[in-house]
C-alpha cells in the first residue's frame, strides 16, 4: 500500500511540474508574427515548448526524488 502511495505521489509531482513548466513557457517567444484576423501567433512552436517543459520537469522531478531518497523530505 505504501509503494502505491509513493508511486502516486511521484507521478502526481511530475504531472504538476510538467504543467507548471508548460504554462510558464507558453508565452515565451510570442513575437509580432500574428494572424491579422484572429490575433493568434503564426508560429506558436508548441511541440518545442512541450519538449522543453518535459526536460524541465524531469530535472526538477529528479531533484525532488533525490531529496526523498536522501531522507531530506519525508512522505
Amino acid at each position: 500500500m505504501i509503494a502505491l502511495v509513493h508511486g502516486v505521489v511521484l507521478f502526481g509531482t511530475f504531472a504538476i511540474l510538467w504543467f507548471l513548466a508548460l504554462f510558464c513557457l507558453l508565452p515565451v517567444g510570442m513575437g509580432a508574427e500574428v494572424d491579422a484576423d484572429s490575433g493568434a501567433p503564426l508560429t506558436p512552436r508548441l511541440g518545442m515548448k512541450v519538449m522543453m517543459a518535459g526536460g524541465i520537469a524531469v530535472v526538477l522531478w529528479v531533484i525532488f526524488y533525490a531529496l526523498i531518497a536522501l531522507k531530506i523530505l519525508d512522505l
